[in-house]
């Protein structure tokens, strides 16, 4: 072989591993979840399916006696769960310590030396949660139903939820027509490392702006929507689809994606679901702002905040479907519950300005 014919060999072998890196190698598995001859097809990879149920394995639970004495007469300073009884809050709170500081302990959010002490950050932060929780699971059941969720559903072992964001405007640099990067074109995980604005959350689960990118027409009486107010809702789109390791099939009719009569019932879940996270975002986390020390806050000062993500880690419902408020009951909590606004109605949810 002479050497021209190596170059074109090795430059062949290069473009060929170029090319199959944009490929998976079979098994692929789908998954039809509309009518037939639609497209509506989730495409699966069964080694991420396996990767995936690792990670969404479900801890044990840990049942208590509900009846004795209440958690609320026998220690001091309970502002939350003091109706359980002792032995429903003292399993609860060795389950909460395992879900979000196996290596610190009770230490991570108690003065040991005085349990009720309310010096610990943590602490003031740990009823709000709990309290948070409580709110999802009985006021968000058009996006969580009787599955609910709990501590570990985000926490999964770690103090913070592993998949959270904050403002940060600091990639926005430059200014002008070639150097403006105005918030986009800096490929980002938080929009699956695409170059679509990579903070999709601020605008739609922190701030409530419409989520529209076409309209029924191609003329401009049909849509008013600016492109780039498209590529912020592609953006979230994205994280969302990513969030859940599902296409758009799954909550779309892509052959006439605004339609809301053709879309699967997941998109009702999925509306919903956008405005609980900003509710939770706007009602506690927001809120907490203050209580957090400087190092558990963004880079622009802002708190940590939830999306998609947080809970479902790349599962299409969180740990795959799987309840654990049959061993904790109590999380379901007394808030009384409200009707969820209905699509084309306003949300209640407090808007950041």
């Amino acid at each position: 072989m002479n050497s021209i014919q190596r170059i074109l060999s090795i430059a062949a072998l290069i473009g060929s591993t170029f090319v199959l890196t944009a490929c998976e190698r079979p098994p692929i598995e789908s998954v039809q979840n509309g009518f037939r001859g639609t497209g509506m097809a989730m495409v699966y990879n069964p080694r991420t399916l396996d990767a995936q149920a690792e990670k969404n394995a479900v801890p044990a639970g840990i049942p208590a006696d509900p009846n004795g004495p209440k958690a609320g007469a026998v220690y001091k300073n309970v502002k939350v769960l003091g109706n359980l009884s002792v032995a429903q809050f003292t399993n609860f709170m060795v389950a909460m310590t395992s879900w979000v500081a196996p290596e610190q302990g009770c230490a991570y959010c108690h003065n040991v030396a005085n349990f009720a002490e309310d010096g610990m950050y943590t602490k003031t932060v740990s009823r709000k949660m709990i309290q948070m929780t409580q709110r999802i699971n009985v006021e968000w059941k058009s996006h969580v139903a009787e599955t609910g969720v709990t501590c570990y559903t985000c926490h999964r072992g770690n103090n913070i939820p592993q998949n959270v964001w904050s403002i940060d405007s600091t990639k926005q640099q430059g200014s002008g027509f070639l150097t403006g990067k105005n918030g986009q074109n800096t490929p980002s995980p938080s929009v699956g490392g695409s170059d679509l604005p990579y903070d999709p959350f601020t605008p739609y689960l922190l701030k409530a702006e419409n989520i529209r990118m076409n309209g029924p027409t191609a003329l401009p009486t049909g849509n008013k929507n600016s492109i780039q107010d498209t590529e912020k809702v592609f953006g979230l789109m994205v994280h969302m689809s990513t969030s859940l390791g599902v296409n758009c099939a799954y909550c779309h009719n892509t052959r006439s994606m605004p339609e809301w009569s053709q879309s699967p019932p997941q998109r009702m879940t999925a509306w919903y679901g956008i405005r609980m996270v900003r509710d939770l975002n706007n009602n506690y986390m927001v809120p907490l702002t203050g209580v957090f020390p400087a190092h558990r806050l963004g880079p622009e000062g802002d708190v940590l905040k939830n999306n998609c993500t947080t809970c479902h880690q790349g599962a299409y419902k969180p740990l795959y479907g799987v309840s654990m408020l049959k061993d904790y009951p109590f999380l379901t909590g007394t808030p009384a519950p409200r009707v969820a606004p209905k699509p084309g109605e306003k949300s209640n949810t407090v808007a950041m300005k």
